[in-house]
C-alpha cells in the first residue's frame, strides 16, 4: 500500500464520494477510481458500498480508515523528525494524559523548555488509561500521564510528585452538598455517573475498588464518562453526581457544582510513563531530562 493511495482512500471516505474527493485532491475522476478499485483488491476487501449519490464504508473499510489515520498520522511525524536534525532544536513532542491536575508539573516544565527552544511544540492528546497506553505503544505518543491503579510494569516511569483526590461532584441543591466528606453508605441508591474506563479491572492493589469495597457492584450507575466536563454537564442536568477528581471541574463557591472529598480519603497517584528501548527526538529528550531532574524520587 502507498502512502499516496491511503490518502486518496481517506478523501474518498471523508468526502463520501469520488467526484467531491478529485476535486480537493485535484486528481482525475477516473484515476481516483481506479486506485481505489486497485487496493481492494490488493486488500481482498470491498471497502465502499457504492450507490449513485455516495460511497458508504464497509466495515472492512471502516478498520482501513482507522489503520490509515494511524499510519499517515506516523509518515508526518517521521518526516518532520527528520527534517529537524540538522537545524536548532525543534519539532513535536507528544503526550497522552488523562485529565489531572497534576499535569501542571509537567506544563511548567514544558513552558520553561519553549522559553529556551521556542521550535519545541507539544501537542497533547486526552484520554483514558487505556486509550494512552494504545496511542504509546504505536508509537504515536512519546509520554503517557496515568492517574490511578495502572499496571506501569513495562514501562519506564516517574512518579509526579502531587496526587488528586476522588469524590464527588454534585449540584449545590443536592442533599449531599450540605456534607463536608462523603462516606460510600451515602451514595446509596444516588444515581451515579463514574469514569467510563473499567477501573475495577485490576483486583489486586486497586485503591479505588478497596475504597468501595462490597458495595462496588451495588451502585446505581446512571452514565459513564471519559471526559469529566461532559460529566459535568449530566451533573447539571440532573442525571446524578459525578464520581471524579478534584480541582479539574470549576468546584468554586460562585460556581454552579460542588466538590465533596471521600472519607476516608481516597487519592490517586499520577505517572508519566514512556516505553523501554525508546529512541526520542532531541525536543523529547530534553523534556525528558527536564522531568528526571524534577521527579527522580
Amino acid at each position: 500500500m502507498e502512502l499516496r493511495v491511503l490518502n486518496y482512500f481517506l478523501t474518498v471516505a471523508r468526502e463520501g464520494g469520488l467526484t467531491s474527493a478529485s476535486e480537493v485532491l485535484h486528481v482525475t475522476q477516473p484515476t481516483m477510481s481506479r486506485q481505489i478499485q486497485e487496493l481492494e483488491e490488493e486488500l481482498g476487501q470491498k471497502l465502499f458500498i457504492r450507490t449513485t449519490r455516495s460511497m458508504v464504508l464497509t466495515p472492512e473499510g471502516m478498520l482501513l480508515r482507522k489503520r490509515a489515520e494511524e499510519i499517515l498520522e506516523m509518515a508526518e511525524r517521521t518526516k518532520a523528525e527528520f527534517s529537524s536534525m540538522n537545524i536548532a532544536v525543534t519539532g513535536d513532542v507528544f503526550i497522552g494524559s488523562g485529565e489531572t491536575y497534576t499535569l501542571q508539573h509537567i506544563t511548567d516544565l514544558m513552558s520553561t523548555l519553549r522559553e529556551e527552544h521556542p521550535g519545541i511544540h507539544f501537542q497533547i492528546y486526552s484520554g483514558n488509561a487505556e486509550d494512552v497506553m494504545e496511542r504509546l505503544e504505536k508509537g504515536l505518543l512519546d509520554f503517557g500521564v496515568l492517574i490511578g491503579s495502572v499496571d506501569v510494569s513495562r514501562y519506564h516511569s516517574l512518579r509526579l510528585p502531587a496526587r488528586d483526590t476522588w469524590g464527588l461532584i454534585l449540584r449545590r441543591d443536592h442533599p449531599l452538598a450540605q456534607r463536608e466528606t462523603i462516606r460510600k453508605e451515602d451514595l446509596t441508591g444516588i444515581p451515579l455517573i463514574t469514569p467510563g474506563q473499567n477501573l475495577a479491572a485490576q483486583k489486586t492493589g486497586n485503591d479505588y475498588l478497596d475504597w468501595f469495597g462490597d458495595s462496588y457492584g451495588s451502585l446505581n450507575i446512571a452514565a459513564t464518562y471519559s471526559l469529566l466536563y461532559n460529566a459535568a454537564l449530566m451533573v447539571k442536568s440532573g442525571i446524578g453526581c459525578a464520581v471524579g477528581l478534584d480541582r479539574i471541574i470549576n468546584t468554586t463557591e460562585t460556581a454552579d457544582l460542588c466538590f465533596r472529598p471521600f472519607d476516608p480519603p481516597l487519592e490517586a497517584k499520577a505517572v508519566v510513563i514512556w516505553k523501554k528501548y525508546q529512541v526520542f527526538t532531541k525536543p523529547a529528550e530534553l523534556l525528558l531530562e527536564r522531568m528526571m531532574t524534577a521527579f527522580e524520587e
